[in-house]
């Protein structure tokens, strides 16, 4: 599976991009990102608070309980204001 990384997100984990062969457990977005969580101190301190983190699965945004089942990408970012 392909995720994506933006912004701050992007500047603690040190990578924009990554393709992840996910554990079959992973079934919900809110798992994979405690799964993320424990990879490193990068993934941790990006994905402390998951409530200001916004989701996307293939561009369709996405709650922390929305199934992973049949993703292609999940992109994760900081939420965005516009004016």
């Amino acid at each position: 599976m392909r995720i994506l990384y933006f912004a701050w997100l992007r500047e603690k984990i040190g990578l924009s991009e990554e393709t992840l062969d996910l554990p079959e457990a992973l079934q919900t977005v809110g798992a994979l990102i405690d799964w993320l969580k424990t990879r490193d101190a990068g993934f941790a301190a990006a994905f402390a608070e998951a409530n200001p983190i916004r989701c996307a699965i293939d561009q369709e945004i996405a709650g922390l309980d929305t199934s992973l089942a049949g993703a292609g990408e999940i992109a994760f970012f900081p939420p965005v204001t516009g004016g």
